[in-house]
């Protein structure tokens, strides 16, 4: 896997402070930093997610691929899972993430309580890196809302 970061403020572009990553895929992906009130011309727009942000949203995409494809696998019909992720940081440098919780909100039809504990669980003891890596430093915590996608919720 590889990935490829440039810094986009010395072309004259709007954010002193953006980025532009290319993936060994072929995708696109832009970052800008904060701004900084103190002293602008170190800071970004919010032109775009921080750099930290899409190591959050990443590790909500991994944990959710697993979540969805074990359930699956277990022949159980999954319409929809989404993950909810609040984080907190330490306040020194470097500022790695010390808590976060993931909120799973699955929905499908007739997919027991015990199926969605067991996905999530698996996710984060054994196939989900980016939340394996990221519990070095951070109490990671999950809860889950199961929708029935007749209406019905329980959790």
């Amino acid at each position: 896997m590889e990935c490829t970061v440039s810094w986009t403020g010395h072309a004259g572009t709007r954010s002193s402070m953006g980025f532009v990553a290319e993936t060994g895929s072929g995708h696109i992906l832009t970052m800008d930093g904060a701004p900084d009130a103190a002293r602008p011309e170190n800071g970004g727009l919010n032109l775009a997610p921080r750099p930290m942000e899409t190591v959050l949203a990443g590790t909500g995409g991994c944990t959710a691929y697993d979540v969805v494809m074990i359930l699956r696998r277990g022949r159980h019909q999954v319409e929809g899972c989404s993950v909810r992720l609040t984080s907190e940081r330490a306040e020194r440098d470097p500022k790695v993430f010390t808590k976060i919780h993931m909120h799973f909100t699955v929905t499908g039809r007739a997919i027991p309580e015990a199926a969605v504990e067991r996905a999530i669980s698996l996710s984060h003891e054994t196939y989900c890196s980016a939340s394996i890596m990221l519990a070095k430093t951070a109490e990671i915590t999950t809860s889950y809302e199961l929708v029935d996608s007749s209406g019905a919720a329980s959790a």
